[in-house]
């Protein structure tokens, strides 16, 4: 379970960073406080995406398990 809540927290740093990044720059543009209202957005996202990662990740690997195995697809 540690390593699960350790990749959730890191996975989730750069998940979230990068796309309220890239949403807002495409939105607004780099903008004078571009670096304060990314962060604020950071943070909610962050909080949002932790326990999400934590409750639907492992749904999402069942369902990739699932489909590996009836597709016949090798995996790696």
């Amino acid at each position: 379970m540690k390593k699960k809540l350790a990749f959730a927290l890191i996975m989730g740093i750069f998940t979230t960073g990068i796309i309220t990044g890239s949403v807002i720059a495409a939105n607004l543009g780099f903008i004078n406080n571009f670096i304060k209202i990314w962060l604020r957005s950071w943070a909610i996202a962050y909080v949002i995406v932790i326990p999400a990662i934590l409750i639907i990740g492992p749904k999402i690997q069942k369902l990739v398990d699932y489909l590996f195995k009836n597709t016949g697809l090798k995996q790696n």
